[in-house]
């Protein structure tokens, strides 16, 4: 039997998305190049979270985001916004991201983003699945859901 929460939470997610004024479902016409553009702006986006940049993250999330973390704790775009803590200019990050196994699938104007993450500080790595919802908003992708999980060890 399925739970409560995996019934409710995409109906909820949907309702949210119907109760927006200025979200209009329009299909996508040319897949391969918002393929390209959401691929794109997420290598970008990985570059920018190496040094905590404000303007990526802004850039990224949409306001409406809810945002499951490995941790398992839930929180919004301005909860993520006001725990960013960007690194000068002249400092190289610790931490460096990338993208691997990048699925994108499209239903109307939403894209399905599955990879998996791959944050390594040169001498170890780590490996996450992430899950993301993005929207297109006035010609623009923005996450309005993302789910990230710690990948298990391969035996």
């Amino acid at each position: 039997m399925r739970s409560l929460t995996a019934v409710l939470f995409p109906l909820a997610l949907l309702l949210s998305l119907n109760k927006t004024d200025s979200i209009q479902a329009q299909p996508i016409s040319d897949s391969d190049a918002a393929s390209a553009e959401i691929a794109s702006l997420l290598d970008q986006f990985l570059e920018g979270a190496a040094r905590s940049d404000a303007e990526i993250h802004d850039r990224f999330w949409h306001e409406s985001l809810i945002y499951t973390s490995s941790a398992g704790i839930r929180f919004g775009k301005a909860d993520l916004m006001s725990g960013l803590n960007p690194l000068p200019s002249d400092t190289e990050p610790e931490l460096f991201y990338h993208a691997e196994e990048v699925h994108i699938r499209f239903v109307e104007n939403l894209a399905v983003l599955h990879f998996t993450l791959v944050a390594t500080d040169g001498e170890t790595e780590s490996r996450f699945l992430n899950s993301g919802i993005l929207m297109q908003e006035e010609g623009q992708w923005q996450v309005i859901s993302w789910q990230a999980t710690v990948k298990a060890s391969e035996p």
